[in-house]
């Protein structure tokens, strides 16, 4: 049984509802996402085309196949989107308890610093098996070179 959530950014400027079944959390390790927010980025699965917006949100085109959202007023990260088929990867920290979500996938394992480690039992994925699930093309492209 799906629940609503609701959230918003650190100002309240941009207001969020989405619907979730089992809240999962995951975490990118990405260089983009570290630089983007200066440690792992946590997304919360939603269920499809349940997300509603309002308020100043503005997209940056960070890659040829995704962008970054934030607050236009306080700055805050909204979420990250896909270009090909539009999807959004809501920011975890816009929901109170990251929206009751518990970790179940890490991304770009092999970039997370050595400063921290994410503790639990849950998938982890490298560079070259996450660019595989999202980017095959990109990754052809590379010829290894990720």
């Amino acid at each position: 049984m799906s629940k609503q959530i609701t959230g918003q950014c650190l100002c309240g400027a941009v207001q969020v509802t989405a619907s979730v079944d089992n809240p999962r959390l995951r975490a990118c390790h990405c260089d983009m996402c570290r630089q983007h927010g200066s440690g792992p980025f946590f997304s919360l699965e939603t269920l499809p085309d349940s997300i509603t917006v309002t308020g100043p949100a503005t997209v940056f085109k960070s890659s040829a196949w995704g962008g970054r959202a934030f607050c236009a007023t306080c700055g805050s990260t909204l979420w990250y989107e896909m270009t090909e088929d539009g999807s959004r990867n809501l920011s975890a920290g816009l929901f109170p308890d990251g929206g009751g979500g518990t970790l179940g996938v890490e991304y770009f394992t092999d970039k997370c610093p050595q400063g921290y480690a994410l503790a639990g039992q849950h998938t982890k994925l490298t560079t070259q098996e996450t660019l595989a699930l999202f980017a095959p093309e990109y990754l052809e492209t590379q010829n290894d070179q990720v």
